[in-house]
This record gives structure tokens, C-alpha cells and sequence, in this order.
């Protein structure tokens, strides 16, 4: 494991509590006046473009290119699939409420995030050899 990867991970988790707490402030806000899933999915746009540039700067500590960003929401592409199924799960199936659906829905999908979004922004990392 790369010297910067514990710390890549710290600085991921903490992006991270950013990103789902302005996501979830804004889902909140957006589902006062739309429907559940247009507010999912307009907050998680919004979040998402947060966390490209908080994650280049703090996480990644790589310049945010036009390619990076164009790139980024590949590393959300999954995580949106698992969060917007398993939201529709626990609202439509399960019955349970829209208001904390998405915080959990979210959680199965930190793990692949966090390897994607490594591979965007650090395009090679996985395959250099590890500083001795």
C-alpha cells in the first residue's frame, strides 16, 4: 500500500461526511418541493460537483483538470445506481419514509467510490510501484 493511501482514505471518509451532509441538507431541501427522486437527484448533481474539487484539493492534493471532471462522475455512476435502487427500495417497497432512505442507501457504495474516484484522479497510481 502507497505511503499516501492511509491518508487518502481519512481525507476520503471526511470529503465524504462533507459531501453526504450537503447532499442530504439539500435533498432535504429540494424534497419540500419536489417529488423524492427528482430531489435525490438533484442534490446528489450538486454534491458531486463538490466533491470533485474538494477531493482533487484535499484528497487527491492533484490539479482538477477539465478531463478529471468530465471523468468524475464515473466514480459516482455506481453509487448513484446502488443509492437511487436502494432509495426506491426502502421508500416504495419497504414503505419506510423518504426522509433518511438516501443515508442509508449510501452506504453500501462508499467502498467502490472511493477506488474509482482514486483511479480518475490519480490516473496510474494503481499501477506504480509503492515508495519504499
Amino acid at each position: 500500500m502507497p505511503r499516501q493511501m492511509p491518508r487518502q482514505i481519512l481525507t476520503f471518509a471526511v470529503v465524504g461526511v462533507v459531501n453526504t451532509t450537503t447532499y442530504y441538507c439539500l435533498y432535504v431541501l429540494f424534497l419540500t418541493r419536489l417529488p423524492y427522486l427528482a430531489a435525490h437527484v438533484l442534490a446528489f448533481l450538486v454534491s458531486m460537483i463538490g466533491s470533485f474539487f474538494l477531493n482533487a484539493r484535499f484528497t487527491y492534493r492533484t490539479r482538477p483538470t477539465l478531463r478529471k471532471f468530465l471523468l468524475f462522475p464515473l466514480t459516482n455512476a455506481t453509487n448513484f445506481v446502488i443509492t437511487t435502487a436502494g432509495v426506491y427500495v426502502i421508500v416504495d417497497v419497504l414503505h419506510a419514509g423518504s426522509r433518511f432512505a438516501p443515508l442509508l442507501a449510501s452506504a453500501a457504495a462508499i467502498p467502490v467510490t472511493f477506488v474509482v474516484s482514486r483511479w480518475v484522479m490519480l490516473p496510474g497510481a494503481g499501477t506504480r510501484p509503492a515508495a519504499e
